[in-house]
């Protein structure tokens, strides 16, 4: 699942070098951690949020019959 978020974020970001994308596993969910530049921060949440809930929510319809529960973060 993080390589389709990753895939996602390459598509908005200027700086690709700059991002990172890792998947932390802990008991009952997998937390996808993203990473970008300053300066892509709002090109990844968008305005309102806007995008970075559509991440959310194709990574929630991605996963509705895993048997554990996926979280996306954006971190700076």
């Amino acid at each position: 699942m993080d390589k389709l978020v990753k895939y996602i974020a390459e598509q908005l970001v200027e700086y690709k070098d700059e991002l990172d994308v890792q998947a932390v596993e802990k008991e009952n969910e997998v937390v996808i951690e993203v990473r970008v530049k300053d300066s892509d921060m709002g090109k990844i949440i968008g305005k309102k949020g806007r995008i970075a809930k559509d991440i959310r929510t194709i990574v929630k319809a991605a996963t509705a019959n895993a048997p554990k529960k996926y979280v996306v973060e954006i971190i700076e």
